[in-house]
């Protein structure tokens, strides 16, 4: 009965979420991203909704991350405003306007620390980290 009660909750916190944050969370889930993090910054007076953060064992699994969310956003219409980092593949930025996708490298992550800086946000842990 437990289990249950926290699967349920689980998706009470998962359907808060907009659908396409959802689409670009499940996008880096299937490439097996680490540490994913969704930041609701609405309450921080940010110049953005949410940040997406998430996290690549290297270059080339960090660039695969960013090129699903994209591709997957893409197939509902959205496209970055702006991408930055991509040809270093150790901070890929994705700028939608209302929220910004971050895939970093494991010790570009740990040097920035995203989630410390924006501390007073809300928190959403996604999937397994």
């Amino acid at each position: 009965m437990a289990k249950t009660e926290a699967k349920t909750a689980k998706k009470k916190k998962a359907a808060k979420l907009p659908l396409q944050i959802e689409l670009a969370v499940a996008a880096a889930e299937d490439k097996q991203a680490r540490q994913l993090v969704v930041l609701d910054l609405r309450k921080t007076h940010g110049f953005t909704d949410y940040f997406v953060i998430a996290s690549g064992g290297n270059a080339r699994q960090v660039r695969a991350i960013a090129d699903a969310v994209m591709d997957s956003l893409a197939a509902k219409g959205a496209k970055p405003a702006y991408v930055e980092g991509y040809d270093k593949s150790e901070w890929i930025l994705l700028d939608y306007f209302d929220f910004i996708v971050h895939v970093f490298g494991q010790e570009t992550r740990a040097f920035y620390d995203l989630e410390r800086l924006w501390g007073n946000a809300e928190r959403t842990e996604v999937g397994a980290t």
